[in-house]
């Protein structure tokens, strides 16, 4: 861990609590799952928190919910807005739908349809863009105009960060003794932050890792060099863990994060087959990623009590890495 200045708005331990209280009723406590076979494979005992059970198919909801049920009564007439091809859109469609105002999400053209028809399906209102960040942007920002609408940014938002540690909340709550480790995968950071900092306020001997993919490669870099590294011309099938940390989740994982570690896709394959076939559920490849990181003994995890987070479900039945 690395002493980086943090930003002032950066969730405190009360802020944490609210967004515990806020969600709560509005999102699912996902269940602890269990392997034998992995636990005898490797002397420890794994649990799976699942938020591919999660509403609206992945931990994104949490923050999402966490963020829209925050904003004030002239924000929320206003509505919300974002840019995203993936989860994010999902959660913020139905946080909005749940809370009945209006939402407003740029998807790019090459979005996978059954992405686009799940937003829909929660009533927000799409409008497609050429497939580049300056033209999300671009086009969110004369949404944002026309509209007067809240961005809800998908990681980097002190209320997303907030409404993401509910998940390692739940876990203090589910389990009778702190495991040893939290491991999740890490994208933009929003979730590992989130975690990140419900296990430096609630915790007392538990540590927190990150995997993320070869190819992706930029959080590993920018923890090991101590300075920022975008992600740039990442190449994975973890479509969830494409993009660059940001000006909050940078700092807080410096600060609380015990280490991050890469995965080939070899081994982000096996282990997603590995959920499918041994554990009978359904996640999709960024959610594999953790145990990747256990196939690849990245992490010591002999005799430890580990949890690893399955951060979602959303995937193209029609493209699966192993077809």
């Amino acid at each position: 861990m690395q002493n980086i200045e943090l930003p002032a708005d950066i969730p405190k331990r009360k802020e944490l609590l609210d967004a515990y209280d806020r969600t709560f009723g509005r999102i699912h406590q996902t269940p602890l799952m269990t392997s034998t076979q992995l636990n005898d494979l490797y002397d420890a005992q794994f649990y799976f928190k699942a938020e591919n059970f999660q509403k609206a198919g992945s931990f994104k909801s949490r923050g999402a919910v966490n963020a829209v049920f925050s904003l004030s009564e002239e924000q929320s007439a206003k509505g919300v807005c974002t840019h995203s091809s993936g989860n994010h859109a999902q959660a913020l469609a139905r946080a909005a739908a749940l809370k009945g105002i209006p939402a407003h999400i740029v998807m790019p053209e090459t979005a996978p349809k059954v992405k686009v028809a799940a937003v829909k399906d929660y009533g927000a209102q799409i409008t497609f863009c050429p497939p580049t960040l300056k033209d999300r942007e671009s086009t969110l920002a004369k949404i944002q105009n026309q509209t007067g609408a809240t961005e809800i940014h998908p990681y980097n938002l002190p209320a997303v960060i907030a409404g993401q540690s509910t998940l390692a909340q739940e876990i203090q709550k589910q389990m009778e003794t702190e495991p040893d480790m939290i491991i999740t995968p890490v994208g933009g950071g929003g979730l590992l932050s989130g975690t990140a900092l419900a296990v430096h306020h609630f915790f007392r001997n538990t540590s927190v890792y990150a995997a993320e993919p070869e190819g992706a490669d930029d959080a590993f870099k920018s923890f090991h060099n101590k300075k920022f590294f975008p992600s740039e011309n990442p190449n994975t099938i973890a479509d969830g863990l494409l993009t660059s940390l940001g000006s909050r989740t940078f700092p807080v994982i410096m600060n609380h994060v015990n280490d991050i570690v890469t995965v080939r896709e070899e081994s982000i394959i096996k282990a997603m087959r590995f959920i499918w076939e041994r554990m009978k559920i359904i996640i999709e490849p960024s959610s594999a990623v953790p145990l990747a990181a256990i196939f690849e003994h990245k992490i010591e995890v002999k005799s430890k009590t580990i949890v690893l987070v399955l951060s979602g479900g959303n995937l193209d039945l029609d493209y699966l890495p192993w077809q």
